[in-house]
């Protein structure tokens, strides 16, 4: 017996990875985050499987379920969205069956984030421009730890993608434009690889209105920093005058 916490992808079933899918379809009993997943993960499930959307589900119920698997010796694929380390709550989940006694593992996914870039055919560390990405979400009903504020962040002007965040995205613009330049580019990605996949632009002056425009509310990465832009510097990994372990300059 064992429950497998599985980074379902970004929404595309075909980025799931080949180990996620092989977890899916053996597992006994299925639990998925059903506000996020695409359910076309789960087509290869075992008809005898039993299958539960955690989008309705408390925590000490998603843990009953492993529970009662674990008494029937069944395994468990728990399915998350895109990679579960990234703003997935699996740790509260991974603690309580440590206190139980259940074994677990972890097979990440293709995040979000990552679909985003790939979608804006983009690339956020590009030489010259930013070497650093900070993934972090605007302040809700969670708090956000001090010295992690949204403005705190920006003051390095570095790539950021804001997870959670696209339904305050007039105060997100504000906060960052305390140390972007208000003409920085910006991008929302409504569903990054699904099939009803948005792409808005902009820069952070523009970019609210036009997010507001296209009805996106929800479900929706923002992305800002230069790397949006087209100056950069090569790469020396490709420079025929640079020398690395592989090759020698010329």
């Amino acid at each position: 017996m064992m429950v497998h916490f599985i980074g379902a992808g970004p929404g595309d079933p075909e980025l799931l990875t080949l180990k996620g899918k092989r977890l899916i379809d053996e597992a006994d009993v299925i639990i998925y985050a059903g506000s996020l997943v695409n359910p076309q993960v789960l087509q290869g499930a075992k008809k005898t499987a039993k299958i539960y959307n955690s989008a309705s589900m408390t925590l000490e119920e998603v843990i009953a379920v492993m529970k009662d698997a674990a008494e029937h010796g069944l395994c468990v694929a728990r399915v998350h969205t895109g990679d579960p380390a990234i703003f997935g709550a699996h740790r509260e989940q991974m603690d309580a069956l440590d206190r139980l006694g259940i074994p677990y593992d972890v097979t990440p996914g293709v995040s979000s984030f990552l679909a985003a870039a790939a979608a804006l055919k983009k690339e956020y560390t590009l030489p010259g421009v930013s070497q650093t990405v900070i993934l972090t979400r605007m302040e809700g009903r969670t708090p956000m730890p001090e010295r992690e504020k949204l403005k705190d962040l920006a003051r390095h002007q570095a790539t950021m993608v804001i997870f959670l965040s696209v339904g305050q995205m007039e105060k997100l613009a504000e906060e960052l434009m305390e140390y972007y330049p208000p003409d920085t580019p910006a991008a929302v990605v409504y569903k990054a690889s699904w099939e009803d996949q948005k792409i808005v632009t902009g820069n952070l002056t523009t970019i609210a209105g036009r997010v507001r425009e296209a009805g996106i509310t929800k479900t929706a990465l923002t992305v800002v920093g230069r790397f949006l832009g087209d100056e950069y510097e090569l790469s020396r990994l490709y420079d025929k005058h640079f020398s690395h372990e592989f090759r020698k300059g010329v």
